[in-house]
């Protein structure tokens, strides 16, 4: 049995060797671990905190990767794709009405709100003139801008193109210029955001851009880019509520294009070429007459004896006076009464209102040119008006060679070059019938009646009622020598018997000294010496009284002012009048007068009922109280 003191020592050494053992061991690990933080073949993986190979590290590395890619993939095809902002409705999803109360609630909306703007804003200042933007900036080469000149444009958007949410592209025209706008929100300068100036605009609608000029570079190295706009601010001006016509389709209606002029004019360039040209024709016989010393006057268009032509009026009541008047069917008598008081050279542009057929070359309301000069003769005004239309034909066609289509296709080549051919009335119809007519005396009796019925029936000529003499040889005159007259023709030697306000040719007796102009086989001039004798004025009112009696509804009436002012004493005159809707067809290759009329007369028509834009948006009427004017 060991000793106390032994038992302890025992104890004592084995606690000893526990510990050197447990010292033993950490300071292996901690061996190890500096072995392992130093060893030049191991990387340190920042996901789980270990050494590992760089082998090793590259391949979790690219494993990572792959599950990474993974999970974006998945997420994007669970979430649903941002939505992209549109520049306006699918137009051909929508019909007409749909389009047209969309777009009425939202320009209603914006005008609540002024948001993101007015849509009908008070002034746009416009300092530029798009009809010369062509040539002063033709010269620009592909890319080239010219951003120190700044230019406020407006004009209304014919087509739209987006590419991104960042580009837009307007095709525009007003006055017939047409032009490209292209509006890059990096060049924008306005408050608004780029969709807030865009996406609310579309077709149809009237815009004002500030920009400046430049031409387009596109990638394509062939394609030498577009002149352009290039827009700094975009605003719209005056919403078009309505969906207009597709490009590809157009608007060719003939009924729908005239009832609807406005639209006509939007959508086709040749009627607003057409109803330029026409402007620019009146501008030029206006310019001749005040360049040879003519003054323009104004006379009545309301009138208690309608006169100065052979047609039916239109009649109307004036309530206050109780009187019956007649718009008037011509200018002449008192333009002539002008010249009575000492205006020599007159002359006058005006509508003249005349109830008859409407046809391809009749419109109730027309307009014409009517003069009046003191000291000449018909031979005068033959002169004055060979000058007038040649230079005014080379004036708006740039030739005296023109083309004139007909409705049935045949083409007319029509030289207006002077001077014109002449054809006798009266050897002209006698060489058609083949037999000899009555002296010029003698065709306004009752004889003379009886051979011109015969004539109809031996040529197969039709006149409607009544067959007075006027009435059968103007028709033979259509048919025998108007339809033979393409080129400009003067038609002369007119009997007295059709003209009461000419006067008797000084060589034939029964004859007066008168001419009807013709070109494809269309009056367009009537001109005569003018009857300054009143006893002799008289006596031609009373006979045309004679042919109203007899049916004559066109026949004219015996006009008392104008007779009492003749014996005041008309000077030698000569007088002429032309249709200008006439010229106007002939010049701008227009078969029918509707085409070159600002807003021809058309019959009713039963037109589907349209929603209003007050009604679809829930406008209430304003009260308005007493007379703002009268």
């Amino acid at each position: 049995m060991a000793s106390p003191q032994g038992a302890a020592q025992a104890v004592k050494d084995t606690v000893q060797q526990v510990a050197d053992k447990v010292q033993e061991m950490t300071t292996t690990d901690n061996a190890a671990a500096s072995d392992n933080a130093t060893a030049p073949n191991l990387l340190l993986d920042e996901v789980t905190g270990e050494h590992v190979s760089k082998t090793e590290l590259k391949k979790r590395q690219k494993q990572r990767e792959k599950e990474k890619a993974k999970a974006e993939k998945e997420s994007t095809r669970q979430a649903p794709p941002p939505p992209k902002r549109k520049a306006g409705p699918s137009e051909e999803d929508l019909n007409p009405n749909q389009y047209f109360e969309i777009r009425s609630r939202a320009i209603k909306r914006m005008k609540e709100t002024n948001q993101p703007s007015n849509p009908f804003p008070h002034k746009f200042h416009v300092t530029y003139d798009l009809a010369n933007f062509e040539d002063e900036y033709k010269h620009l080469k592909k890319g080239e801008l010219v951003e120190d000149k700044q230019i406020n444009v407006a004009a209304r958007i014919y087509n739209i193109r987006a590419s991104g949410e960042n580009l837009r592209f307007y095709e525009v025209g007003v006055n017939g210029a047409f032009l490209q706008i292209m509006a890059q929100n990096e060049k924008s300068t306005s408050k608004l955001s780029f969709p807030d100036q865009h996406d609310h605009i579309r077709r149809g609608d009237w815009i004002g851009v500030t920009g400046f000029p430049g031409r387009t570079s596109p990638k394509r190295e062939d394609n030498p880019g577009e002149l352009s706009v290039f827009a700094q601010e975009v605003i719209l001006l005056s919403p078009c509520l309505h969906q207009i016509p597709s490009e590809h389709y157009g608007f060719k209606d003939q009924e729908e294009r005239h009832r609807n002029r406005h639209l006509d004019l939007i959508m086709n360039k040749s009627t607003r070429n057409t109803l330029l040209a026409r402007s620019k024709i009146v501008k030029y016989i206006r310019t001749y007459f005040d360049s040879n010393g003519f003054f323009e006057m104004e006379t009545p268009i309301l009138m208690k004896n309608p006169g100065g032509a052979t047609a039916k009026p239109f009649y109307t009541h004036h309530n206050d006076l109780n009187m019956n008047l007649a718009l008037r069917i011509a200018t002449e008598l008192p333009l002539k009464q002008l010249v009575v008081g000492g205006l020599t050279k007159v002359y006058e542009v005006g509508r003249l209102f005349r109830n008859e057929g409407i046809d391809l070359t009749h419109n109730p309301e027309f307009t014409t040119c009517e003069y009046y000069e003191a000291f000449a003769d018909v031979y005068d005004v033959m002169d004055r008006t060979e000058e007038l239309v040649e230079g005014m034909v080379k004036h708006i066609c740039g030739s005296l060679q023109t083309k004139y289509h007909t409705q049935t296709g045949e083409e007319y080549n029509v030289d207006w070059s002077r001077p014109w051919k002449r054809v006798e009335m009266i050897p002209a119809l006698e060489e058609a019938c083949g037999e000899k007519f009555p002296p010029g005396d003698q065709l306004h009796t009752d004889e003379t009646n009886q051979f011109l019925k015969r004539m109809l029936k031996k040529t197969g000529v039709e006149c409607t009622p009544p067959l007075t003499n006027t009435r059968i040889i103007d028709k033979m005159v259509g048919e025998f020598i108007e339809e033979k007259c393409i080129n400009p023709t003067y038609i002369v030697g007119h009997p007295q018997v059709m003209s009461p306000l000419a006067k008797y040719h000084r060589e034939t007796p029964g004859i007066c000294e008168r001419f009807e102009a013709f070109v494809c086989k269309k009056e367009i001039v009537n001109a005569y010496t003018e009857l300054n004798d009143p006893f002799d004025q008289r006596l031609r009112f009373e006979e045309q009284a004679r042919q109203k009696a007899q049916g004559d509804d066109e026949a004219q009436v015996l006009d008392e002012g104008f007779l009492t002012a003749m014996e005041y004493g008309l000077p030698p005159t000569g007088g002429w009048g032309m249709g200008i809707d006439r010229m106007v067809m002939f010049l701008t290759d227009n078969y029918s007068i509707k085409e070159v009329l600002t807003f021809p007369f058309m019959k009713d028509a039963e037109v589907p009922s349209k929603p209003k834009a007050a009604e679809v948006v829930g406008v209430e009427p304003m009260v308005v109280e007493g007379t703002t004017h009268k």
